[in-house]
């Protein structure tokens, strides 16, 4: 439908409130299709996003930009959908102690942008990979022998990377216990309510850091937050978040 020689140029614009992520990504996407498009980003990344709001501009062949806009638009959406998610959650326990962290439930082949937009949103990365922290979770514990497994597999993940930090989940009062007597760094207490959190942080007192996971929701974290944990791990910043409405027009 396009001649080859038609020029043009284009504009992202967000068709609704947001926090901008991956821009440069998806610019990137259009010199990718032609090396020869002059892409430009008009808004940083973390930047909020007002309705009818300039993202970045396209210019160049236009056949070109048709080509590569659904992909190059899909990066944006769906990285500004993971940072908006992310900073309400953020904006839920401000003036807590708590500092909230995501997961590795990440679509396959994106965690680097993934985890990239959780950082525009305002929280931090738990972690990318299974190397960056040791990570002692249910199914281990229950795979290993014996009544009390957790203080030997604290001192096996000690010794082996003592670099490393290493975390324990917790679905009890007990096990937190014993994850705090047994040295590890941070207790995972893993579905648990806000009274029960209490409890925990209160058994902990100071030993090990604490994570709260499981069932977290916009409704739920402030009271989460307010049991004194430090961190606040939510799966569905990356693995529920809607894209923002994001569109490219063309200029006249």
């Amino acid at each position: 439908l396009i001649p080859p020689d038609l020029m043009g140029k284009a504009v992202l614009v967000s068709r609704e409130p947001g926090v901008l992520a991956g821009a440069a990504v998806g610019l990137a996407g259009f010199r990718r299709v032609d090396s020869e498009l002059l892409t430009s980003a008009l808004l940083s990344d973390g930047a909020e996003l007002a309705t009818g709001a300039r993202i970045g501009t396209v210019e160049g062949r236009v056949a070109s930009i048709l080509k590569a806009a659904r992909t190059a638009v899909n990066f944006v959406q769906r990285l500004s959908g993971i940072a908006t998610e992310t900073s309400k959650y953020v904006a839920a326990v401000d003036g807590s102690r708590a500092r909230i962290v995501d997961t590795r439930k990440t679509t396959p082949g994106w965690r680097a942008f993934e985890k990239y937009a959780v950082q525009c949103g305002g929280a931090r990365n738990h972690r990318r990979g299974l190397d960056d922290l040791i990570m002692i979770k249910d199914n281990h514990l229950a795979a290993l022998p014996g009544d009390n497994p957790v203080a030997g597999a604290v001192a096996r993940a000690h010794e082996a990377a003592p670099e490393l930090k290493v975390e324990v989940e917790a679905d009890t009062l007990e096990q937190a216990e014993a994850a705090a007597k047994a040295g590890a760094n941070i207790i995972l207490l893993d579905n648990m309510p806000p009274e029960m959190l209490r409890e925990a942080v209160a058994l902990i007192d100071g030993r090990s850091q604490t994570e709260a996971s499981g069932g977290i929701t916009l409704d739920n974290i402030r009271a989460v937050a307010e049991a004194g944990v430090n961190y606040i791990s939510v799966g569905a910043l990356t693995h529920s978040a809607m894209a923002v409405d994001i569109a490219m027009d063309f200029s006249p």
